[in-house]
């Protein structure tokens, strides 16, 4: 007793504002942490439109907030990962090798939990629900499997990728226990994906626009929740079953992690595919459209699409019907060299009154066809002509470009990606789901407690949900808006949890040591996770989609994202301003690759694992530059309209036979580099800009910039460690035969 009040004695007590200090000052470690991560290639990113683009930032304002939003999540986010979920990780993972759950062997329990621990932290993962809301930029007519797959089928697309996961987690553990190669794994992944490849791009057009998706789904799966959880779980069963302790202890999940949602993917579109049930686009002019609709012909039915349900049918023809109608007309350039009634009353006032043009105005001519007439000065051959122009007019325009005001109220704006009312299946189609009259049989048209209905009404606008509106057709349904901020959070960790927390306290019977920094880790981690999908809405989002489009003016004539005006090319030559484009997507890879975190650590353990032959600081480097290398070719991709196929199959072809003759340990950590350029940042970004790029320049879909960013540091990973083995260290020789004898 008296111990016990001595020790009570002599404990600290601290008055309330010295806790408060203390936790300040621990908070703002961590968030400028988290502002050391990410300040350059935001810094990057608004310097590169306001002094090489010479355009405003729109919208500025709430990018500002958005971007503070994030980093503070991100400071929530990590701290949760640190305290929460990394320590059920790590006690799961040198658990399960050693201890039954009732009569299931460990080896069963451990692949089991593997595939259930990868499915799960895959849909935590917030870069999953920026390539769900990837899928509105998408033309139905141009690209329907693709449109299906990121609108109607968004949910299914989620569980396919999480179900590749899960799959390569379950092969990870698998490895461990038998003390397998990853070498093997590799050969087989590369050619099956690369036959599905060149099937997708020569079979049919419908499926060719799903590569880059597809691709890009590897990228998306390995980030900061995935990545520490599996690392977490593959270290713990390393140390339980490795006999020799092998230098690569925990390597080769994330590979494994990176190819296997791409396969489950590529899966998904063929199963939809073959069984017709997609988006039957009713006009289009592509080619393939005419031959879709022979073949259906052949087979006795109306369209390609047959399978597809009718309400879901009829819902992408109300998108495709307003992409059209949008579209139509005057193009984007001629819209924006147009003056409103208001600047044209004004132009000839100012005319009429001084003959002159107004300032802020000018005269601009446009070529309407390339042809040219010439009239000789004189019959004399060697004598000049006066060349004209065919089919010129000159034209008043408005010069520069102005923004709109900010009109964002953050109260109202926020509360809106906040939450969705706390619909936790915002994305559940439901058809026919309207009340039926009990006389008629049929829909009542109104809406009742429990209904999502909708109908167009004259002006085709869509009418939603309203109780005092008769419905003509209520039986006409569609997915309705993603899950807010807090829903995606709770959706995401919440279940992640309970899994991990049951397995260890009811099947394990191994209940965590420290509760308390349980609870607070998993409460940072939600709190965390819905700040950043709310930055990520109002701030990443809309900075890498304008950038992404407005980066277009380097060689193309275009309207300024949501500005009202037009700008030129800055260089007369088209392929010099791509050029420029390039160098955008290398710098941004560059610099945005040596600010993750995560890349210390890779360099650090490399160093140790080769025993200083292959440094931290080289390592870095070298990771860095192939990501640079793979999104300034994906930019190229975009720009010049290339073919994903012959960047991308090649180039692992070619990997293939570097990791042939590459050492285990290289191979390991070489292809795992991949998963650490795949940070929490750069993926919306480097997503939201390629989509940004692909909807300026007219392509069909901005998808393949993170698959070709994730192919260019394993190249160059596995080329330097080539070099860096055949010129290892004379000390370093004489460790490595010391440790052996």
């Amino acid at each position: 007793m008296a111990t016990e009040q001595a020790y009570d004695k002599d404990k600290l007590h601290l008055s309330l504002q010295q806790k408060l200090g203390i936790i300040f000052s621990f908070a703002k470690d961590k968030v400028i942490e988290q502002i050391q991560c990410v300040w350059f290639i935001i810094l990057y990113l608004i310097l590169f439109q306001l002094l090489v683009l010479g355009l405003p930032i729109v919208y500025s304002l709430m990018i500002a907030a958005g971007i503070g939003i994030v980093i503070i999540g991100l400071a929530f986010f990590m701290e949760g990962l640190r305290l929460g979920l990394m320590p059920l990780g790590e006690a799961l993972g040198s658990t399960l090798p050693r201890k039954k759950i009732w009569i299931i062997p460990c080896l069963g329990t451990s692949l089991a939990f593997g595939f259930v621990l990868g499915a799960f932290a895959t849909f935590a993962e917030p870069a999953i629900g920026v390539l769900r809301a990837a899928g509105a930029g998408v033309d139905p007519t141009a690209a329907p499997l693709l449109w299906t797959i990121l609108n109607t089928g968004a949910g299914n697309l989620v569980n396919s990728v999480g179900a590749g996961v899960g799959i390569a987690v379950l092969l990870g553990v698998l490895r461990f226990y038998k003390g397998w190669s990853l070498k093997p794994f590799i050969y087989v992944g590369v050619i099956v994906l690369s036959t599905f490849t060149l099937y997708f791009q020569f079979s049919d057009a419908r499926l060719q626009h799903v590569l880059g998706l597809a691709w890009d789904c590897g990228a998306v799966t390995t980030g900061p929740v995935t990545v520490p959880l599996v690392l977490a779980l593959g270290i713990g069963v390393c140390r339980i079953v490795s006999t020799g302790g092998s230098s690569n202890t925990g390597f080769g999940v994330v590979t494994l992690a990176s190819l296997f949602p791409i396969l489950a993917v590529l899966c998904y579109a063929t199963y939809l595919f073959e069984t017709k049930n997609y988006y039957c686009a009713t006009y289009s002019e592509a080619d393939w459209h005419k031959v879709a609709i022979e073949e259906a012909k052949k087979e006795g039915h109306d369209r390609y699409g047959y399978e597809y349900n009718t309400d879901l049918q009829r819902f992408g023809d109300i998108v495709a019907k307003r992409r059209i109608d949008s579209a139509g007309g005057a193009s984007e350039a001629d819209t924006a060299r147009t003056l409103s009634k208001q600047d044209s009353d004004e132009v000839q006032a100012v005319l009429k009154e001084s003959g002159e043009l107004p300032e802020g105005y000018s005269l601009q001519t446009q070529i309407a066809e390339a042809k040219i007439t010439t009239t000789s000065l004189s019959d004399d051959n060697g004598s000049r002509e006066i060349v004209q122009v065919a089919g010129t007019q000159t034209i008043i325009v408005k010069d520069g470009v102005s923004t709109p005001d900010e009109m964002w109220d953050p109260d109202t704006e926020i509360m809106k990606a906040l939450t969705n009312n706390f619909d936790f299946f915002p994305n559940t189609f439901r058809p026919d789901e309207d009340k039926k009259d009990p006389i008629t049989g049929k829909p009542n048209g109104k809406l009742d407690p429990g209904e999502d209905i909708y109908f167009i009404d004259e002006n085709g606008t869509v009418v939603y949900n309203q109780a005092d509106v008769l419905y003509p057709n209520a039986e006409l349904n569609g997915p309705d808006q993603d899950r807010g901020a807090v829903e995606g959070a709770l959706w995401a960790i919440v279940p992640l949890c309970t899994i991990l927390l049951l397995v260890l306290v009811v099947g394990l019977r191994q209940p965590p040591k420290h509760y308390d920094e349980l609870f607070i880790g998993i409460l940072c981690a939600v709190v965390g996770m819905g700040l950043f999908n709310l930055g990520i809405s109002l701030g990443l989002t809309p900075l890498g989609e304008q950038l992404g489009g407005n980066v277009v003016s380097s060689f193309a004539a275009i309207e300024p994202w949501a500005a009202d005006g037009f700008v030129d090319p800055m260089f007369a030559s088209s392929n010099m301003g791509k050029a420029l484009a390039i160098l955008f997507g290398f710098i941004l890879g560059y610099g945005a690759t040596l600010a993750e975190p995560a890349l210390n650590a890779l360099g650090a353990t490399v160093e140790k694992i080769t025993v200083g032959a292959f440094k931290k600081s080289l390592l870095m480097q070298t990771v860095a530059t192939g990501v640079a290398i793979g999104i300034g070719t994906g930019v190229a991709k975009i720009a010049f309209d290339l073919d994903l196929w012959y960047l991308l199959v090649p180039p692992y072809i070619i990997l293939m036979f570097i990791t042939y003759i590459s050492s285990e340990d290289f191979v390991n950590f070489g292809w795992d580099s991949a998963g650490v350029t795949t940070g929490p940042i750069t993926v919306p970004l480097v997503l939201a800009m390629g989509l940004g790029i692909g909807a300026k320049t007219g392509a069909i879909d901005g998808f393949g910039v993170l698959a070709l960013a994730s192919i260019g540091p394993i190249i160059t990973v596995l080329t330097v460690g080539l070099i860096v083995r055949k010129k290892p260290k004379k000390s370093d020789e004489a460790e490595i035969v010391t440790e052996v004898a």
